[in-house]
């Protein structure tokens, strides 16, 4: 059984700093990628960031570069995302999702969801 749970999430204001946690159980994701994305009310989930598990490689988002930065434990199974200079916009419910597959991109093809971490910032 595969299981990612993320927590982390919470109330902040504008500026300040949350780090949310994604830990994988079931499997590892050695030879694929583990990846964050969002959803605000009434938007489309979209892309945040993800890392090539073997790798390192990483891959942000313009709307978070240089604010949010993804890193894994390999020992604990688990990616972490530190997002610092949090804005209002960064409002949503925060995904982690993985894939096994050593595809190329990083922007897609994750088989396994999390059940989502809110995150809300105030003004």
């Amino acid at each position: 059984q595969v299981q990612l749970v993320e927590s982390g999430g919470g109330l902040v204001q504008a500026g300040g700093s949350l780090r949310l946690s994604c830990a994988a159980s079931g499997r590892t994701f050695s030879n694929g990628a583990v990846g964050w994305f969002r959803q605000a009310p009434g938007k489309e989930r979209e892309f945040v960031v993800a890392i090539r598990w073997s790798s390192g490689t990483t891959y942000y988002a313009d709307s978070v570069k240089g604010r949010f930065t993804i890193s894994r434990d390999n020992a604990k199974n688990t990616v972490y995302l530190q997002m610092n200079s949090l804005k209002p916009e960064d409002t949503a419910v925060y995904y982690c999702a993985a894939r096994d597959r050593p595809l190329t991109s990083l922007l897609a093809g994750y088989d396994y969801w999390g059940q989502g971490t809110q995150v809300t910032v105030s003004s």
